[in-house]
């Protein structure tokens, strides 16, 4: 499964667009866009939403790459990644059930 950065990359070099294009789009400098495609940099849920709109993607999908790629980020290198995900899932379950009652 393609990253969140990767994705991005793709709909550039799709569109022909250089790095300095779409990096003044979201006011940042090109490096920081560069590094955002190569994943050694998060973006903003704000950055995030605004490349959804100029690649007209579907945000709902950049954004769940996005945090997806955040919590990977986070967690990556503990030895119980997995099974502290398969509780979070659960607990995030019970939340949103408690919430809804």
């Amino acid at each position: 499964m393609p990253t969140f950065g990767e994705t991005i990359k793709k709909y550039r070099e799709e569109r022909q667009l250089p790095l300095r294009i779409v990096a003044a789009y979201l006011d940042i400098d090109q490096a920081v866009l560069s590094k955002m495609e190569n994943n050694k940099r998060t973006a903003t849920k704000e950055q995030v939403i605004k490349l959804a709109k100029y690649f007209n993607a579907n945000e709902k999908e950049l954004l769940i790459l996005w945090l997806s790629g955040r919590v990977v980020y986070e967690i990556r290198d503990e030895e119980y990644a997995g099974d502290a995900l398969k509780v979070a899932e659960q607990e995030i379950k019970y939340i949103t059930k408690k919430k809804a009652k």
